[in-house]
């Protein structure tokens, strides 16, 4: 595979950036809420005065990394919330961006969106702007668990939201949801996912929540306030969601995504398929093919470092080729298409099946993994324990 060299504007380093078929992804981190959510632990500040100086940053920012790549064929904007943005800014950012950069003209372009910032002017202004997908962070349709999260829209928010980005003429959505909440069983969320499969939306994220350090979730659970489902009951979340799911026609294409097919999110699948990416904002991360770098995780040092002419890096890592075997195994385990046994072999040298054999028919055995078509692939049981399997 041939590679091409770049310079790197925050030093003498060099960017090194595959060419190969996967064309890189753009991530833009916008860092402001409303308010923080109780379990969030993404960097976002609450500041909105500071969105002017962000915007001036984020293009200095964008000016320094032209000719990064040729061209990115998607476009994500993240978060934080971007739809706090008002809609003008939003518009004018994504306008920003395809100044600065050559983006495919079927790319896929998504913006997260909270239901309770939906408006028409809002939506217009992304149709506008070429935004042609909507990642909505719905989590719940339980006001209950959408008040213990600490969200700021309720389920008739959130139902209508997706009436409107339809309405719109927006029709590639995916939703966020939230299980294994504190004094949830199975019912309840059986009868959340009947209701989203209901909605049909195209693309479902399902993630357990997680303790994030510094978060009042966190602190609570600190103080003996809440208990979370034991590994018996989380399990049964997880395996109960794949299977209705897939039941339902959506496919369990990574350990928390599922979408009807041929509509999963493009951009992601960049991630677990090891395909560079350029982050920007701060706390955005970035990977050429071998190096990977993190900005700063404030948006004050962030602002100073770029008008002072730097990067805002934090730090960076060039990887080994070892390194890059065990991301590339710890990646595709989260996968339902899995490894591919030939193209391992060919750029890591590691006849996977000849090394790994006993350990690959002990987990097989067990109902973890399974080969077909030349992939070494995780099971749904498998992909309940993804990050265990890379240690084979």
């Amino acid at each position: 595979m041939d590679e091409r060299s770049l310079p790197n504007p925050a030093g003498n380093a060099l960017i090194r950036l595959k060419e190969s078929d996967d064309l890189p992804g753009l991530y833009i981190h916008i860092p402001f809420c409303i308010r923080k959510c109780a379990y969030c632990g993404f960097y976002s500040i609450t500041d909105r005065s500071l969105i002017p100086a962000f915007r001036s940053a984020l293009r200095r920012e964008m000016d320094l990394y032209r000719g990064w790549a040729a061209s990115f064929d998607t476009l994500y904007l993240g978060g934080g919330t971007p739809s706090v943005l008002p809609a003008g800014d939003l518009e004018g950012l994504i306008t920003d961006i395809r100044a600065a950069f050559t983006i495919a003209g079927d790319a896929e372009i998504t913006v997260e969106v909270n239901p309770g910032d939906i408006t028409p002017g809002l939506l217009a202004s992304l149709r506008r702007a070429g935004a042609n997908r909507i990642n909505l962070g719905v989590q719940s349709f339980d006001d209950g668990i959408l008040a213990f999260l600490g969200r700021r829209h309720d389920r008739a928010q959130a139902v209508a939201a997706l009436a409107a980005i339809r309405n719109a003429g927006i029709d590639h959505i995916g939703i966020d949801l939230i299980y294994g909440v504190p004094g949830q069983d199975m019912g309840p969320w059986l009868a959340t996912l009947r209701e989203t499969v209901a909605l049909n939306p195209d693309h479902l994220s399902c993630y357990q929540l997680t303790l994030e350090e510094g978060t009042p979730l966190a602190e609570r659970h600190s103080r003996g306030e809440i208990a979370f489902p034991g590994e018996s009951l989380q399990a049964d979340f997880f395996c109960n969601t794949s299977e209705f799911l897939e039941d339902n026609g959506y496919i369990h294409y990574e350990v928390s995504n599922f979408a009807r097919p041929g509509r999963e999110s493009r951009h992601n699948r960049k991630y677990w398929n090891h395909a560079p990416y350029l982050g920007l904002g701060p706390a955005a991360h970035s990977f050429s093919g071998r190096e990977r770098c993190w900005n700063r995780s404030s948006l004050d040092a962030y602002i100073s470092d770029l008008e002072s002419g730097r990067l805002p890096v934090e730090s960076r890592e060039i990887l080994s080729d070892e390194q890059l075997r065990l991301e590339t195994l710890f990646l595709g385990f989260r996968t339902r298409r899995g490894i591919c046994l030939e193209t391992f072999k060919i750029r890591y040298g590691r006849d996977l099946l000849a090394d790994k054999r006993d350990m690959i028919e002990k987990l097989s055995g067990e109902g973890l993994v399974e080969i077909s078509d030349g992939f070494l692939r995780p099971t749904r049981a498998g992909m309940a324990v993804a990050d265990s399997l890379a240690l084979i």
